[in-house]
């Protein structure tokens, strides 16, 4: 390198401070590739222990990656120091487009940010049936910005986690269990006390039916034609609905042959006679 540079003609003290500047960003460069080198090894060690951690592979993969991209940005700053540059500008204007980014990207960041918590988290799972930012049915997938809900009628639904974070979730099968409600309504000059035993061994009849907690039925109010029987009863989530028809059809047949009537609304229209015009006098 002197020797060229002694065939350019470059003064000695010139040729010194040349010499140092390609000294320095030599370094410079051999430290980039380290630290590249060992950005990548941290953030893929820091991926594979949240893969040990059982973390969904989804967020895993993003956080290594948000590993990676802070490592190289601090390791960028840090060889630019090093080969001379300064570096307060650049760390302002990676501040200021940072800043600018997050203002337009406001609602994804918000989808996104939510998107890592429903993961972290984990309130429900696919195959689950919810009730999630206002939409009802199961859950089919979720990334980090959408979960995938699909409806009892078969559409699918994409909802922005934002809405599923900032509103209730419901999840009805965590439990494993669930209660349901039903009202029938008999008539006043029904026996009720026969009614509600009819009920009971219905309820007793059926396997689906869990005993404990036990079932029950019992007066939930008179209204203006009927007394107004409510039944409750837990079975397993995916015996409820049919366990809940059949007692309806059950019940229906064995008040028809018992006697017990339940009452249909109806309404009386009774047609008076118009005056008739008096006579003048």
């Amino acid at each position: 390198m002197l020797d060229f540079l002694d065939h350019l003609g470059i003064d000695h003290a010139t040729r010194l401070v040349i010499i140092a500047w390609s000294i320095r960003i030599g370094l410079s460069l051999v430290a980039l590739a380290i630290g590249f080198w060992i950005a990548a090894r941290v953030a893929n060690l820091g991926k594979r222990a949240l893969e040990r951690a059982r973390v969904d592979d989804t967020l895993a993969g993003f956080l290594r990656n948000a590993i990676y991209g802070l490592l190289i940005a601090f390791v960028i700053v840090q060889v630019m120091g090093m080969a001379g540059i300064p570096t307060a500008s650049f760390i302002a204007a990676l501040g200021a487009a940072g800043l600018a980014i997050g203002l337009a990207l406001n609602s994804s960041l918000s989808n996104l940010a939510w998107g890592v918590l429903l993961i972290l988290f984990r309130p429900y799972r696919i195959g689950d049936y919810v009730l999630v930012g206002g939409v009802e049915g199961t859950v089919e997938s979720i990334n980090l910005m959408h979960t995938y809900v699909i409806t009892p009628d078969n559409r699918e639904a994409v909802v922005p986690n934002s809405k599923v974070g900032g509103d209730a979730i419901i999840n009805f099968n965590r439990r494993g269990t669930r209660r349901f409600e039903v009202k029938v309504g008999i008539a006043y000059t029904d026996d009720i006390g026969k009614a509600m035993d009819i009920v009971r061994g219905l309820l007793e009849a059926d396997s689906r039916i869990m005993k404990d907690p036990a079932p029950g039925v019992w007066t939930d109010s008179l209204g203006a034609s009927n007394v107004t029987l409510v039944i409750r009863g837990w079975c397993t989530v995916s015996d409820m609905y049919g366990a809940q028809t059949t007692l309806l059809l059950n019940i229906k047949d064995q008040f028809g042959q018992a006697g017990i009537t339940i009452p249909s609304s109806s309404t009386d229209i009774r047609l008076l006679p118009a005056e008739q015009p008096k006579p003048a006098t």
